[in-house]
């Protein structure tokens, strides 16, 4: 499996569709309730401002897409010298798929939809995404409106299969986002930059596809068609971290999953991520995840 697909399947983003959001005259709602939560907006009509913290504002018009995959609290504002309104005092009534209006409704008009995801590999994983993805590009927005719309459309005619419809829309609508260029270009060193490298990319593939697997920097050289050399300081400066470090750390993240989520017994999840030994295996989960294997499934679950 490719990484995003694995990391995205790690993560198991569970979708709630956003309530549409109109807003008219002077407005401004602050989101901060966000901690392992990716948002994935469109937006169908209007303008406005959305400012991170920290963060330049950013200008939204008609046709735009943005994704806020780390959590970090943002404002959406006519005008953000104004007071935000509280997000979560605003939509906590709104129905699944329903709307929200602020002033006359007349001026915006949102639609998209939350992902929560696995608080304990959110932060990890989530942090070398970009802070926010702002989709501006024609070809790129098409392709995500045809998910928003359909989604919409689904919610619209609450036909029996509408909700798994609209969930799987929002799913798609989320990878399309986070496959864009503009979303590449944006990140920082990590995982995700890395898996769109023609070259890294197939080394992190056999890494995630083939964990068990007994790679060392020479081989995964060779998926990658690089000298070794040349592979290792390409990894760790498009990743952060050298290729063993990454493969260790991923076949733990893995084998947390499986504590958890399997009924495999510790010598088949340590076979499955690489080792013969129970013992080594123990050592080396302990060492990563800062706790023996059955200390954290039983504390996990």
């Amino acid at each position: 499996m490719d990484p995003l697909s694995d990391i995205l399947t790690l993560l198991r983003p569970s979708s709630h569709i956003t309530a549409g959001f109109r807003a008219g005259g002077d407005w401004a709602v602050s989101f901060d309730d966000l901690n392992h939560r990716i948002k994935c907006y469109a937006v169908i009509s209007g303008s406005c401002w959305l400012a991170l913290d920290g963060g330049a504002p950013l200008r939204l018009s008609t046709g735009d897409c943005f994704v806020l995959p780390t959590g970090l609290p943002f404002r959406l504002a006519s005008d953000l010298a104004l007071e935000a309104r509280p997000a979560a005092a605003l939509f906590a009534q709104a129905r699944r798929g329903g709307e929200v209006t602020l002033g006359d409704g007349h001026d915006l008009h949102l639609v998209g939809s939350r992902f929560d995801t696995d608080p304990r590999y959110a932060a990890t994983m989530l942090a070398p995404l970009p802070p926010v993805i702002h989709i501006q590009r024609p070809a790129e927005r098409s392709v995500l409106r045809w998910s928003i719309d359909q989604m919409m459309r689904e919610l619209a005619d609450a036909r029996p299969g509408a909700a798994l419809a609209a969930d799987h829309l929002s799913h798609l609508m989320l990878l399309q986002a986070l496959r864009t260029p503009q979303a590449q270009e944006a990140a920082p060193p990590g995982w995700y930059r890395a898996s769109f490298d023609p070259q890294l990319g197939r080394a992190m593939e056999a890494i995630h596809s083939r964990p068990a697997q007994s790679w060392t920097v020479g081989t995964l050289a060779q998926e990658a068609g690089l000298s070794r050399t040349v592979f290792a300081a390409r990894f760790a400066a498009q990743v952060g971290e050298t290729p063993v470090a990454y493969m260790r750390r991923w076949r733990m993240l893995r084998a947390a999953d499986l504590l958890v989520n399997s009924r495999l017994p510790l010598a088949g999840i340590a076979e499955t991520v690489g080792y013969d030994s129970e013992a080594a295996f123990a050592t080396a989960f302990r060492k990563t995840m800062g706790a023996p294997p059955r200390r954290y499934a039983q504390s996990a679950r």
